[in-house]
């Protein structure tokens, strides 16, 4: 069994067609897709066409379902320049995507935690504003009750593996199309990457458990920069162009 993860493309169209054909280069025929396709001040249109055409097993992000669960003016910023750009058809597509759902009988999907799609699950945040790996036990109890032995989610944009103590394993596999933002909740931070790559993973299982390659694919982020710039968002078009935010 051998497929890759997508996570957080964010209406970033170039860096989606550079993972995807990263991914067809592997070999790799099955994909799943772990959430927050469209939001963001980038191509939000031709990236849902994209999505929906793709073969693959999606789950819903916490930004999708802002873009279905609530009027335009109570949008959040991410939300409110991609709106417009999508059509009806899109936004019903993605009324039908799952929150939550099981790959091949062996692999649980979700876009944040099992229960939240807006809740950091393999990282914490200080009142400081320091971003950590979350206590191995408040990893653990997100994960109760989940048979499969691979767990996937997004959110975050971290690429990060955590292997539980009764040896199944979490993994984010990244951001594809945002390589950092700052966000205020719990407390004000920033998460930067420190590379404009989009990021993805391919997963294997072999006789000796699952194996985690994560890839980091370049694009043509210049271009996606200057869009976000075009578009008024400074920040997210710093964090195109570098890795960091500001």
């Amino acid at each position: 069994m051998r497929f890759a993860a997508i996570a957080d493309v964010h209406g970033n169209r170039l860096a989606l067609e550079a993972v995807i054909a990263d991914i067809r280069a592997h070999g790799v025929g099955e994909i799943v897709n772990l959430g927050d396709m469209a939001s963001g001040p980038l191509d939000a249109a031709r990236t849902m066409d994209m999505l929906m055409a793709l073969d693959a097993v999606h789950v819903l992000g916490n930004h999708d379902r802002w873009l279905i669960d609530r009027p335009f003016e109570k949008m959040g910023v991410w939300e409110r320049p991609a709106y417009p750009q999508l059509s009806p058809g899109h936004l019903d597509w993605l009324r039908t995507v799952p929150s939550t759902r099981v790959f091949r009988d062996q692999v649980y999907l979700c876009h944040a935690t099992p229960v939240d799609d807006n809740t950091y699950w393999l990282e914490a945040v200080t009142p400081e504003g320091a971003v950590r790996m979350a206590p191995l036990d408040s990893i653990e109890k997100e994960a109760e009750g989940i048979p499969q032995s691979l767990i996937l989610c997004g959110h975050t944009h971290v690429a990060r593996a955590v292997r539980l103590r009764d040896g199944r394993l979490v993994v984010n596999p990244g951001s594809v199309g945002s390589p950092g933002f700052s966000y205020d909740v719990p407390y004000p931070h920033l998460i930067e990457a420190g590379t404009p790559d989009a990021r993805y993973a391919i997963l294997e299982l072999t006789p000796a458990g699952w194996s985690v390659t994560f890839r980091h694919v370049p694009y043509d982020h210049e271009a996606m920069a200057a869009l976000a710039r075009r578009n008024g968002d400074a920040e997210f078009a710093s964090a195109l162009m570098t890795g960091w935010v500001g």
